[in-house]
């Protein structure tokens, strides 16, 4: 798994890394049963401190993309509970839409960035 952090960007390391896991989830790079780096390892690998990979994980965990597992770690187990997806989705999505409007975009402009993004993930 090929992580890129910024370390010159606002958005936080965690953050970055938490992302970078969804789009390899997504895009199959990473797949269902598999487990990811331990925390030592991948920390180490990018240059970055044990309790910012722990964080990141945590996240996922929390978020239903990851189960630990004492023998393997942390493996890659997305919960398919679509409706709790689906109101996570419009937790993350409410902000960002929001920013969008007072930046002055259009609901068509919204569509086709989600549509164009869709289809790269795919």
């Amino acid at each position: 798994m090929y992580i890129d952090i910024d370390f010159n960007s606002d958005e936080a390391i965690y953050i970055q890394l938490r992302n970078q896991i969804f789009m390899a989830i997504a895009t199959s790079q990473i797949r269902e049963g598999e487990s990811l780096p331990s925390v030592r390892a991948l920390a180490d690998d990018i240059g970055v401190n044990m309790h910012t990979v722990n964080k990141a994980y945590t996240t996922l965990r929390q978020d239903g993309f990851l189960k630990v597992d004492r023998r393997r770690g942390a493996v890659v187990a997305v919960d398919v509970n679509k409706a709790v997806s689906l109101a996570k989705m419009r937790d993350y999505l409410r902000p960002l839409i929001a920013r969008g409007i007072c930046k002055g975009l259009s609901r068509e402009e919204f569509k086709k960035l989600i549509d164009e993004i869709y289809d790269e993930l795919q």
